[in-house]
């Protein structure tokens, strides 16, 4: 569930954790990507009415980057009433993975205006990223698995919050 904007970050890391040193002690290593990742699950996070159609969930919103990258790990039984929706940045081919993350789920990946592009399986603790298909990607609703196809939401389906658009929750530009 997690993007890929961690590896330039681990990369410079690594970068400089060997710079200037000759032969650093056996000990000492480079970081990986699991000294950055959450080693328990976030607290339950502010919630939102979510409607899609006429299903409504009670999502919880992933804002900040820390919330974003942590989102559903180590969470366990997830309910057909739960929902976490992501909130990206910038438009762009979003990127989740289910690492650390012991129950499968669904996620839809939805642009900028709302609407529900792609809808994608997500493995349990799987490390292989699931990529969008499209680079306009702005939120990502993560449901229990099958949620989904159970309650006939499909790609094109509009998805509005208690505040109306999906764009209401992006942050104002300047």
């Amino acid at each position: 569930m997690k993007f890929l904007r961690l590896l330039p970050v681990l990369l410079a890391l690594g970068c400089f954790a060997g710079c200037g040193q000759a032969d650093p002690p056996a000990a000492e290593r480079a970081p990986s990507l699991d000294d950055f990742l959450p080693k328990h699950a976030q607290a339950k996070l502010r919630t939102m009415k979510v409607y899609l159609g006429a299903e409504v969930f009670d999502a919880e919103l992933a804002l900040t980057e820390t919330e974003v990258m942590t989102g559903m790990m180590y969470r366990t039984n997830i309910q057909e009433t739960d929902a976490m929706l992501f909130v990206l940045p910038v438009p762009q081919r979003a990127s989740f993975w289910m690492k650390n993350c012991p129950e499968s789920i669904s996620a839809a990946y939805i642009t900028p205006a709302g609407v529900i592009g792609e809808i994608h399986h997500l493995e349990k603790n799987e490390t292989n990223s699931v990529v969008a298909a499209s680079d306009n990607i702005q939120f990502v609703l993560e449901t229990k698995d099958g949620w989904f196809a159970r309650h006939n939401i499909a790609p094109g389906t509009v998805v509005q919050t208690e505040k109306g658009p999906l764009a209401a929750l992006l942050p104002r530009r300047q």
